[in-house]
């Protein structure tokens, strides 16, 4: 409770006249809210202070299914449904590692999206943090993010799925902002000393609160004027039959068994099998263009690979790398 001002920026939010609302969704972190509101005077709303370990409370996922996946806009319904009564609201999955950011303007933000609001506005806001701080994201998150970074002038660094792999550049200061496409994210203390080095769900979700305060615009305003600048791309994560003989392949590819030259009517610029921040094994298979991208990586509990996809041309032509994309890692794969 305590330290927690050397995260967050509390005196920004001091008197503020902001409706803030936080839904723990049973878990993990149902007894902090109410102590952090009390400790910073923050005017947080706790939406469900219950526990109930049937999670009957919850509304369910596209299936049908009770899933405490709060960057799903089918679990957080409720929230989204109830957008217009607070400036900001967000939530944290059971285990308080993950956040889903709700704002008045624009209701769920994809995690992405949010990834982004949050690299351009730290690196704005933390006068203590060196220049030379950089941004890291594993390589299924968006390009938009590689967009702000390389605007912001900060060295990026991509690495496989796995948080794993930020936790010595958390450790030694030199990544201020780490996040992943599934709404896992942590980032420097003030003084760009480490924090955490694994996710943490509570402190992005105080930050949409600080920078709202800050800037007096919600983080889904503070969207729409990056893609104002970098572009509004459209992102989407599909699932494509494969046998286990088919997936191990894909998780053992070489660029040069992918012998297309284009994407979607660009030409490739990269074929990776590792990643380019560390050149570690991404188990799967990356190809980029200078509009779009897809990834594909095998599922390791069903017989699927699972394809991530963006296009910063609109959702035809991500439609057009999604089938292309399963033609090209099919035929590398066969």
């Amino acid at each position: 409770m305590d330290d927690l001002s050397n995260v967050i920026d509390f005196e920004v939010l001091k008197g503020t006249t902001l409706k803030l609302a936080v839904d723990p969704l049973g878990g993990a972190g149902v007894h902090y809210w109410p102590r952090i509101a009390d400790k910073h005077h923050l005017p947080l709303q706790i939406l469900n202070p219950n526990v109930d370990a049937t999670f009957r409370f919850m509304t369910t996922d596209w299936d049908g299914r009770i899933r405490m996946d709060c960057s799903s806009p089918y679990a957080m319904a409720s929230m989204i449904a109830n957008k217009e009564r607070y400036d900001v609201a967000f939530a944290a999955d059971t285990d308080h590692d993950r956040h889903g950011i709700v704002t008045r303007t624009t209701g769920l933000l994809n995690p992405n999206h949010y990834l982004s609001v949050c690299i351009q506005y730290l690196f704005t806001n933390r006068p203590q943090w060196s220049a030379k701080v950089g941004i890291g994201k594993t390589l299924v998150s968006s390009s938009i993010i590689d967009r702000v970074a390389k605007g912001l002038n900060r060295p990026m660094l991509e690495v496989p799925v796995g948080f794993k792999w930020f936790v010595a550049g958390l450790i030694d200061g030199t990544l201020g902002f780490v996040g992943e496409e599934s709404a896992g994210s942590t980032f420097l203390r003030r003084n760009g000393q480490v924090w955490t080095t694994d996710k943490d769900g509570l402190i992005p979700g105080l930050l949409a609160a600080e920078m709202t305060a800050r800037t007096g615009k919600d983080p889904g305003q503070l969207y729409a004027e990056l893609t104002a600048k970098y572009g509004n791309p459209v992102y989407e994560r599909i699932d494509a039959a494969a046998t286990k003989d088919q997936k191990a392949k894909l998780a053992k590819l070489s660029p040069a068994q992918v012998t297309a030259k284009t994407l979607a009517g660009e030409p490739i610029t990269a074929i990776l099998t590792e990643a380019p921040g560390n050149h570690a094994p991404i188990g799967g298979l990356k190809v980029t263009t200078e509009n779009g991208w897809f990834a594909a990586r095998p599922s390791g509990t069903e017989d699927v690979y699972k394809i991530y996809a963006e296009s910063f041309k609109g959702l035809d032509h991500l439609k057009q790398i999604q089938t292309e994309a399963q033609a090209l890692v099919t035929a590398a794969i066969s």
